[in-house]
């Protein structure tokens, strides 16, 4: 029915209403009903109403912490009956929130019996359980006699209850809250009494103070399961706004077990996390791969605290096992702050840090200025009794004589009140006095008692009279309740961040980084391949289309970050991990999915960097055999779309790139098997753009085949086209100044082919060799022989017909493979190197 075309009128005992207003005003009236009667707190007392019920109403019990405990379904029957005419079972799950200690950082309600668990078990039977009030809530209920607090009629008339409790505790913060109301919802976190406390002090003593000097002495919600707090910007954003996020972690430390595994112990959860619910979740995602690392999982909780083992398999990397249960489990949760509550009993509103504070702070004001005019009227009714007293023993006689002969009680007070001048309050004292007051020790506890309530009174007046006298009461009281129920706080706030970067997800793993002449690239784990002996067929190492060689190999680790320095002179940089992890027969994908390279442009280096800040140079060389040096930090933030790494001339291409300590030398070997070794300061340090200085002069036809840091006790390693290589010690190549022709490093001849790769090599090294169509070989660098510089050196690797050597890497197999002590310190201990 329309209700703009019909107006409200009267057909007999039928009103007629417009259904749209009707259901508008019937369901604000539900809205407020549910926002300011059920779901929101009070700014004042942090409690809701049912919360305020049931603690009056065990006040009015009389379960007082000494007293004897009494059964649940009792006290829900009073409240029911007197103040909360609502469901039993809202009522006792009420109740149960307030013993939980797992739920409550200050449980207000002791319970005696099953109340729950962390697990989600439920709360027994109210029948079964018994409760009487918690020490600490003696402080919510303190001084409610005194007429501190408004009391308003309960649902039906019968008593009264108040609206608000007097709160010496600051319950909001202390215990926090959480509920939903109509269109808005509150969640407060718990925090420590001891720096709630000590923030409520500091604003007393500095009305101005800013949310930073308040976070000074409130750091952060203290969680009553403890855990970890990651960061402080979610804890600032909720105090300056009254909303933000919270990333809670669980405690947790790895731990060696007799059985050469490890372990990931868990000792405490995040806020309102349901053990039993994470310990099947993170089942589930073992059984289902998307865990891995795990062989088993247990709860060893008892009654000494909580204990979450989840034993790994012997390969799996502790750290990285971890960092994924926190990315995919509930032992990291975010906590959604949305600081609201009603302020003055009906207006919701959301509140900051300060303002919170502010208005707890007002209504204590307000209960200390009404217990004091409560206890200034206590103290004047009785100075106005013993005025009177004091009136009759100083006319005792008279006094006697004049009650003695009235005729009755109503006749003596009248001539009492009107002889001597006596209020009908003081008249009546006088009657009710016993005749022991006559004593004179009695007489003398009359005066004393006068002078000290003259005292008392002139004091509550001066209370009454001084704003600042009030505050400093509270200000009192506050650090009384620190001293008497203070606890040290039990989550930590750490100085981190709450993200999880795919670097923690992955494990630590040293892979075989392959990419061919086509662009195809992937990274093999290195237990793919094993060591064999010289002048074998090697092992397929690729998977290679028709014309596709492998032109680079290197080895690296996963959290190693890969520079790919193109012939172009550009660099892009790349997380290892993101490569894909594939097999040792598998293409790969291409590398454009993973650089922005322009059409013929090729990498012509690949260079795995663990940390940028350790190294000092990079020392760069062209095939026309120009050189320069540059700090590696400035390669250590490349964008997605590449740097210049090196400026080139026409028909040049930048070829090698290597790691230097800056006091390093360097041997450039090229393919018509001469050899150039000089100190690398012989090159000054460049911008990335500069276009470098000559370092070695080339006969026609000649290119530089490999540029390499020099090592001690170190052997330069040649390869051939076709397979034949050596070892020639590196003290049998002079130093020289750069820009020269060089020496001899190996005899070419039609059978060996020109030169096709070097490196720098030791004893205890590990040669990877891979041909063009794929094959891979894994040598001992001692089965290669060591001879001078004019021999041409023997068969390392047998190659089909048609086939030649494309690329060489060398280092420490099984280890984070490293090219020189150099580089490696460079590297911080990872590292790589290759020629091709």
């Amino acid at each position: 029915m329309d209700g703009g075309a019909m107006s409200e009128q009267q057909i007999g005992r039928v009103r007629v209403i417009s259904i749209e207003e009707e259901m508008k005003r019937s369901y604000l009236d539900y809205a407020m009903s549910v926002i300011v009667q059920r779901a929101l707190p009070d700014v004042r007392d942090g409690l809701k109403p049912v919360q305020r019920r049931i603690l009056y109403g065990m006040y009015e019990m009389g379960l007082r912490p000494n007293a004897k405990y009494r059964k649940s379904a009792g006290i829900v029957g009073e409240v029911l009956k007197s103040y909360h005419p609502h469901g039993d079972s809202a009522v006792y799950d009420a109740l149960v929130r307030m013993v939980q200690p797992f739920t409550m950082r200050y449980p207000l309600i002791d319970g005696q019996g099953n109340f729950g668990s962390v697990d989600g078990d439920s709360a027994a039977a109210m029948r079964y359980t018994e409760a009487r009030l918690a020490p600490i809530a003696e402080e919510l209920l303190a001084d409610i006699d005194k007429q501190t607090v408004d009391f308003v009629p309960n649902y039906d008339d019968s008593t009264r209850e108040p609206s608000v409790l007097p709160a010496r505790l600051p319950n909001l913060l202390v215990n926090g809250a959480s509920g939903i109301a109509v269109g808005m919802a509150t969640n407060i976190p718990p925090h420590n009494l001891g720096e709630v406390v000590d923030a409520l002090v500091y604003l007393i003593d500095n009305p101005e103070a800013t949310v930073e000097e308040l976070v000074e002495r409130l750091p952060g919600p203290d969680f009553p399961t403890g855990g970890i707090i990651l960061g402080r910007e979610g804890i600032l954003a909720a105090y300056a706004t009254g909303r933000g996020r919270i990333v809670v972690r669980a405690r947790a430390h790895i731990e060696e077990t007799g059985r050469g595994r490890t372990s990931i112990i868990v000792t405490e959860l995040p806020y309102q996390v349901n053990k039993a619910a994470l310990i099947e979740r993170i089942a589930e995602l073992v059984k289902s791969g998307r865990l891995e690392g795990i062989h088993d999982l247990r709860d060893e909780s008892d009654r000494d605290g909580m204990r979450i083992v989840i034993e790994l398999k012997r390969d799996a990397q502790p750290k990285t096992v971890l960092n994924n249960l926190f990315k995919h489990t509930q032992l990291q949760t975010t906590f959604g702050v949305n600081m609201l509550a009603l302020v003055d009993g009906v207006l919701p509103r959301v509140l900051t840090l300060k303002r919170l504070l502010q208005l707890y702070l007002e209504h204590r004001q307000q209960v200390i200025r009404r217990r004091t005019e409560f206890d200034l009227r206590q103290a004047e009714r009785r100075a106005h009794v013993l005025e009177g007293l004091k009136i009759a023993l100083d006319h005792l006689d008279e006094v006697i004589s004049t009650i003695r002969n009235a005729r009755s009680a109503e006749d003596a007070r009248q001539q009492l009140m009107a002889r001597f001048n006596l209020t009908e309050i003081q008249a009546n004292a006088i009657l009710d006095m016993q005749l022991r007051r006559l004593a004179a020790l009695e007489r003398q506890k009359i005066e004393d008692e006068y002078r000290e309530l003259l005292a008392r009174i002139a004091e509550l007046r001066a209370l009454l009279a001084d704003a600042a006298k009030i505050l400093a009461v509270v200000r009192k009281e506050l650090l009384e309740l620190k001293e008497r129920y203070g606890d040290p706080r039990r989550t930590q706030i750490q100085e981190a961040s709450s993200e999880i970067s795919d670097e923690d997800l992955v494990p630590r793993v040293d892979v075989i980084v392959t990419l061919t002449s086509r662009g195809y690239v992937k990274r093999s784990t290195n237990g793919h391949f094993r060591v064999q002996h010289r002048g074998g067929r090697g092992v397929n190492g690729m998977a290679v289309r028709d014309e596709d060689s492998i032109q680079h190999i290197v080895l690296a680790s996963t959290h190693d970050s890969l520079l790919f320095f193109t012939n172009r002179g550009r660099v892009f940089q790349l997380p290892t991990y993101e490569l894909p992890d594939v097999g040792r027969n598998a293409r790969g994908l291409p590398i454009v999915n993973f650089l922005n390279l322009q059409p013929g442009e090729e990498v012509t280096t690949l260079l795995p960097v663990r940390d940028f800040s350790t190294a000092t140079f990079l020392f760069f060389c062209t095939r026309q055999g120009r050189v320069k040096r540059v700090r590696l930090e400035e390669f250590s933030n490349v964008r997605a779309s590449g740097l210049i790494a090196m400026s080139l001339d026409a028909g040049d291409e930048l070829a090698w790139v290597r790691p230097t300590s800056g006091s390093d030398e360097v041997i450039l070997v090229t393919a018509h098997g001469q050899a150039i070794r000089f100190p690398e300061d012989d090159v000054r340090p460049m911008g990335r753009q500069a276009g470098g200085v000559i370092g070695v002069r080339l006969d026609e036809g000649d290119a530089v085949i490999a540029a390499e840091v020099v090592r001690p006790e170190g052997d330069l390693l040649l390869v051939s086209q076709y397979g034949y290589g050596k070892r020639t010690s590196l003290d049998e190549f002079r130093t020289q100044g750069r820009g020269g022709s060089g020496v001899i490093a190996m005899k070419v001849t039609p059978r060996t082919g020109h030169v096709a790769a070097a490196t720098v090599a030791r004893e205890e090294d590990t040669v990877v060799l891979v041909s063009r169509r794929g094959r891979m070989i894994l040598v001992p660098v001692a089965q290669i022989p060591r001879q001078g510089r004019h021999t041409q050196g023997v068969s390392v690797m047998r190659l089909q017909e048609g086939d030649e050597v494309a690329s060489v890497a060398v280092g420490l197999w099984g280890e984070a493979l490293a090219p020189s002590r150099s580089t490696q310190e460079v590297l911080s201990g990872d590292g790589v190197e290759g020629a091709n």
